[in-house]
């Protein structure tokens, strides 16, 4: 579906010279007498590579249609990662260079969506928050309630974060994985 490129968004796919591209950023520039344009910085999803490029604001782009399926991660086996339609139990493989930063937050038995184009997998968002274990962090000093200063701790899929100094080995607690931040203990 055509859109004019004005209408262009952070975040939506676009597709650009025939492949599907996300927008990662863009700006609206109206420079003193000239015509308006539209910086993007876009990312390939197939390739992964980022490029930029200059829009009229006369200019029309096909938004991607892009299905999304609940999966569930199964596996990895060392060079892919493998996801479980929970629909019709259809068996996809993703690579580390497709999931990214997604890769190191995956857990047996996740749920996650994953976003189709033209019938192939091209990425997965992740849930807003996961519960894991803290496996080791410096113990808690007594008294440094007011404290401000975070301690690294490792987590059980070995992701390495900041927490707040009451954090202990064997916590349960709720972590951002998009941007990779303690939120609160697990209740």
């Amino acid at each position: 579906m055509a859109i004019p490129a004005t209408q262009i968004r952070r975040g939506m796919v676009i597709v650009f010279e025939g492949e599907p591209c996300r927008v990662v950023e863009f700006r609206h520039h109206t420079p003193g007498n000239l015509r308006a344009m539209i910086q993007t910085k876009l990312r390939s999803l197939r390739s992964g590579s980022s490029f930029e490029h200059r829009f009229r604001s006369a200019d029309t782009v096909d938004r991607a249609t892009l299905e999304q399926h609940e999966m569930e991660y199964l596996y990895s086996d060392g060079s892919h990662h493998h996801f479980m339609n929970t629909e019709n139990y259809e068996q996809v493989a993703l690579s580390d260079e497709e999931l990214g930063d997604s890769a190191q937050w995956l857990a047996p038995g996740l749920k996650i969506q994953a976003e189709f184009y033209e019938g192939s997998p091209i990425g997965i968002d992740l849930p807003p928050s996961l519960e894991l274990t803290v496996t080791q962090t410096e113990p808690s000093m007594k008294g440094a309630t007011v404290s401000n200063v975070n301690k690294p701790a490792t987590l059980e899929n070995g992701v390495t974060i900041q927490v707040p100094p009451f954090v202990n080995e064997g916590d349960r607690i709720r972590v951002d994985p998009v941007e990779g931040r303690y939120i609160e203990r697990a209740k």
